[in-house]
């Protein structure tokens, strides 16, 4: 995205990947809930992760040892104009569908217009920012773009190229279990709809010998098994019929790992650091409901939730709070007063920003006492101030209607995080119900905004960019399956991301990323949790990764991309 690429055009293999790893061997994955389609790029059905994963390509592949930096993949060669106002990308003559068939322009062009279409929201707004393409050559296709924005050409190199021939008298926007045939390293084997489904590694995959692929794509089967919640995988872990388990609780970490197969060494248990920014979790008002409209009565309940309370309670006070939507990075907003360009990007919204956004914002303080007696004297003054007030022990508006609203949960952690924040609310007069939904109801509500509050995590990158405007523009407000779950409409975020997208330089694009974390925080749309600065992975001891991790450390395009299986 910025300066050069930090390998060499004749580097051997990524850096975090191991190129003499062996080939063979498999995994199996417990993922909860299920699935009903094979088609991941659409709003309908459910399709398991690993087709997008495994199955397709794109023209780059992304080095997750960089901050954003993509390598020819599909493509063997990368061109850009002066000012990155077009991309020109030409096609590997090697590159071929498994079934064989040779990729084409075509087929690019195919896949672009189709997602863009009928594919989910994300893939229209970079497409909308393409004026015309053009074919260049036999192989080549040149994009003209209609705006400046720099990150244009990698978002387009990271589109997945599918198979036309797949949809052939089929509605791409509907879902179904037809198997599809991509470019990537992995087929679709046995799969059984809502049970399991298992990918087998392609031996004739045309990139095998690629140095982007020396030393991936290792094992010959990767099994994803689908269970009712996250206790019944964790004892499928537990009896061996799962092979790794990704533990988020610190404090089940320390005390519920000592069964017999850790014991004797069949399981190991490793704490795998990284270095990537925290996102954000935690409980998320959906300000299109007129009760989360006032940022006062959003900060009230901001500060009554009693974080150190309830990190204390789940997760033996083990991780540290997320202060911002890019803690644990360079890109976090600086405490204290905006200064320097980040105040000179804000300035012009001052008439629209929420209080602290230019001044300096940091969450409620809470000192582990489990009554949390002044976060609710706190919350107490800013919801009178906004216009309610307790009568016979209930708070209500000056109409006289309660303070009552639902908390929609997917899993049981979940539910037990947002029973001890409904008891905090009690004191305050509020009702807050909670809601435990099975995954599809829960993503259908999630998607069509049918909710009051929920708790959602947006995973952010050291280069985030485009998807901005999916996680907080304003068109989310309305238009269904976006990640503006929170309903938030801000020009000066959108202006934010604009300057990220036109930055000259890498200390010009850090500015406008601290000034959009100045807006979210102090549009107070979320009651943040805790987030984890190392990954805890449990898995069977004959599965090995290379001992030098890349900077994001165990996340996408680590596993089970360079792990191998060795006896």
């Amino acid at each position: 995205m910025y300066g050069d690429p930090a390998l060499p055009p004749d580097f051997v293999s990524l850096p975090h990947a191991n190129p003499d790893a062996p080939k063979g061997g498999r995994i199996v994955f417990g993922e909860r809930g299920g699935f009903d389609s094979l088609n991941p790029y659409i709003l309908k059905g459910r399709a398991p992760w690993g087709v997008q994963t495994h199955v397709f390509e794109t023209l780059m592949g992304r080095s997750w040892d960089e901050p954003f930096t993509l390598y020819g993949l599909l493509a063997e060669s990368i061109e850009t104009g002066p000012d990155r106002e077009w991309v020109e990308f030409h096609l590997r003559p090697e590159a071929a569908f498994s079934d064989g068939t040779p990729l084409t322009v075509d087929d690019v062009i195919w896949s672009f217009e189709t997602l863009a279409e009928h594919g989910l929201p994300r893939y229209r707004n970079a497409w909308d920012k393409v004026a015309r393409w053009e074919k260049v050559g036999a192989r080549g296709i040149r994009f003209h773009f209609t705006e400046r924005d720099n990150e244009l050409p990698l978002i387009l190199g990271l589109r997945p190229v599918l198979n036309p021939r797949d949809w052939e008298g089929r509605d791409f926007a509907e879902s179904g279990l037809e198997v599809p045939i991509g470019t990537g390293p992995y087929t679709i084997g046995a799969f059984e709809p809502g049970r399991y489904i298992e990918f087998q590694r392609n031996p004739d995959y045309w990139g095998r010998d690629l140095p982007f692929n020396r030393g991936m794509h290792n094992l010959d089967t990767i099994r994803y098994e689908y269970f009712a919640d996250g206790d019944v995988i964790f004892e499928a872990f537990r009896a061996g019929t799962v092979s790794t388990q990704r533990e988020t609780n610190p404090a089940r970490w320390a005390t519920e790992y000592d069964f017999p197969a850790v014991r004797d060494g069949r399981i190991v248990k490793s704490e795998i650091p990284h270095g990537r920014p925290s996102g954000m979790e935690g409980f998320v008002f959906n300000t299109r409901k007129p009760i989360f409209a006032d940022w006062r009565v959003r900060e009230a309940l901001i500060a009554a939730f009693n974080f150190d309370f309830v990190n204390q309670t789940v997760n033996g006070g083990a991780w540290p709070r997320r202060t911002s939507y890019f803690s644990n990075s360079i890109l976090a907003m600086d405490p204290g007063p905006a200064e320097g360009e980040v105040r000179a990007l804000l300035e012009p919204f001052a008439d629209q920003l929420l209080p602290g956004t230019l001044e300096g914002y940091s969450l409620p303080e809470s000192n582990g006492d489990q009554r949390n007696r002044a976060g609710l004297r706190q919350a107490t003054a800013l919801l009178e101030e906004a216009g309610w007030t307790i009568r016979d022990g209930v708070l209500k508006d000056a109409a006289g209607q309660p303070f009552a609203f639902t908390i929609t949960v997917t899993s049981s952690e979940h539910e037990s995080i947002a029973n001890l924040y409904a008891d905090a609310l009690k004191r305050l007069g509020i009702e807050a119900r909670i809601q435990l939904l099975d995954s599809a109801q829960y993503n259908e509500r999630r998607n069509t905004y049918d909710y009051d509050m929920i708790i959602n995590a947006w995973g952010l990158s050291l280069s985030p960019g485009n998807e901005q405007y999916l996680y907080w523009g304003a068109d989310g407000v309305e238009t269904p399956g976006t990640r503006n779950y929170m309903g938030m409409n801000s020009p000066a975020a959108e202006a934010m991301i604009d300057a990220m997208l036109t930055a000259g330089d890498q200390e010009s694009f850090v500015a406008a990323v601290k000034a959009l974390d100045r807006i979210l925080m102090a549009g107070r749309y979320v009651v943040p949790f805790w987030f984890a600065d190392a990954s805890l992975l449990a898995h069977d001891a004959r599965l090995k990764y290379p001992e030098r991790t890349p900077v994001y450390g165990d996340w996408i395009g680590f596993l089970p991309e360079v792990w191998w299986y060795e006896e």
